[in-house]
């Protein structure tokens, strides 16, 4: 993990969890984690000492690691006699964890401002500690704020991941010397790894950030990655995200979409700006738009992509991987495998969860569903999103009077749309 030692990582702490915890030696306390030390070493950071802060004004102690029995949220036991004896200053290599990084601005290769650092993950393995990731979520905050209780709940009712973490290979090594309150933690590679972070992840970063920063974010990204990621960002920043972005290059975004997609997004803009970003897409892609957007003769058709996976029956399992790996990255719909005839004709689904735990040789018509639910080419939307509710599907296709394959709907497009085009 991050070049950390090849030992399987034993348990996972945050600092936040461990910063104020009672340290004792035997059954006596003697005070409280202040804060660890770590050296930088490049791909990883490893935790040293343990700097243990001493009421009634006493001098913190630095205590080795090595000498640190057990460790838990709890409490810290240490092995050592004289408590004085580990009095020293800092040396010019080593990092106070908390005091240096924590609240920190999280900068890219530019100097420009992305996020902050809420908290550090640290990894235990082999008995060493090392420092694995910086935390950047608003969840972490409210950790560090004593509200874990709070977060736990509102995280829970959002189903969003709690953690936001940027493993600490993509963090430049930290310069010499640095200072309490000082210098910002810096991305070596963040540009570089945008890509390596969700579309989701990447919408609830876009949401904090300020007009600015959000256009740094979306130009880091090749067009498939902000197409995804602007799909994601909240209607309420949508607007801002599209209209401080060249209408050109929106407008490349947008082509890279599903119909009902793109009219999501456009419906937040103001009537200009539509108009001209419609104006640079293709018309039959516009026409489809307006019809959704406009609510006339708005049938289910005009929401369906035509990127989804179609394989005839005799195919085997092992060369639909293949298809799957060449070609993924195109579709708009990968969760499901569409099997057809030579015309077209819909024989069966089968579920991408099926098809990776198939056997290599078995031919797609043995592992296929061939009762397909499908959506008439005429459906409503309304129909469609009574269909989704009530089946849960992740997409469904459209077929026509001989069953033949129209396009294949995302629920996301569906419902995601409902509330502005159903009474």
């Amino acid at each position: 993990m991050n070049g950390i030692a090849r030992n399987p990582i034993e348990e996972t702490l945050f600092l936040s969890q461990l910063v104020g915890t009672r340290a004792y030696v035997k059954s006596r306390k003697i005070g409280k984690v202040g804060d660890l030390v770590a050296v930088d070493q490049g791909k990883v950071a490893e935790v040293t000492h343990f700097q243990i802060a001493r009421p009634f004004g006493d001098p913190a102690i630095m205590v080795p690691l090595a000498l640190v029995r057990s460790i838990s949220p709890r409490e810290v036991v240490l092995e050592i006699d004289r408590p004085e004896t580990y009095q020293r200053a800092l040396a010019a290599e080593e990092v106070l964890l908390r005091d240096y990084l924590l609240d920190k601005k999280v900068l890219d290769m530019d100097d420009r401002e992305v996020e902050v650092v809420y908290d550090i993950r640290l990894a235990r393995t082999g008995g060493r500690l090392y420092v694995a990731d910086v935390d950047i979520s608003h969840y972490g905050l409210l950790c560090r704020l004593g509200l874990r209780g709070v977060a736990n709940y509102l995280y829970r009712r959002r189903g969003a991941p709690k953690k936001r973490l940027i493993p600490w290979s993509y963090v430049q090594p930290l310069p010499p010397q640095l200072g309490t309150l000082q210098g910002h933690v810096k991305l070596s590679v963040l540009k570089e790894k945008l890509s390596d972070i969700h579309p989701v992840d990447l919408a609830d970063i876009i949401e904090e950030l300020d007009s600015s920063q959000r256009v740094v974010v979306m130009e880091g990204l090749d067009t498939e990655h902000a197409s995804d990621t602007l799909e994601e960002i909240d209607p309420a920043v949508q607007r801002d995200v599209v209209v401080s972005l060249g209408k050109e290059w929106v407008a490349q975004l947008i082509a890279d979409m599903t119909p009902g997609q793109a009219a999501d997004i456009l419906s937040v803009l103001p009537g200009e700006e539509k108009r001209a970003i419609m104006r640079l897409l293709e018309p039959a892609m516009v026409a489809k738009i307006e019809d959704i957007m406009e609510k006339q003769d708005t049938t289910i058709l005009n929401f369906s992509t035509t990127n989804f996976f179609k394989c005839p029956a005799e195919m085997t399992v092992e060369q639909a991987h293949t298809r799957f790996r060449q070609a993924a990255q195109s579709m708009d719909v990968v969760m499901y495998f569409y099997v057809v005839d030579p015309s077209d004709k819909l024989l069966g689904v089968i579920d991408i969860r099926e098809m990776f735990a198939a056997q290599d040789t078995t031919l797609l018509k043995d592992l296929m569903v061939e009762t397909v639910i499908s959506l008439p080419g005429t459906a409503t939307m309304k129909q469609a999103s009574d269909m989704f509710l009530r089946y849960g599907f992740r997409a469904l296709p459209i077929t026509d009077e001989s069953d033949v394959i129209l396009g294949v709907v995302p629920y996301r497009d569906v419902m995601n749309l409902k509330h502005r085009m159903l009474d």
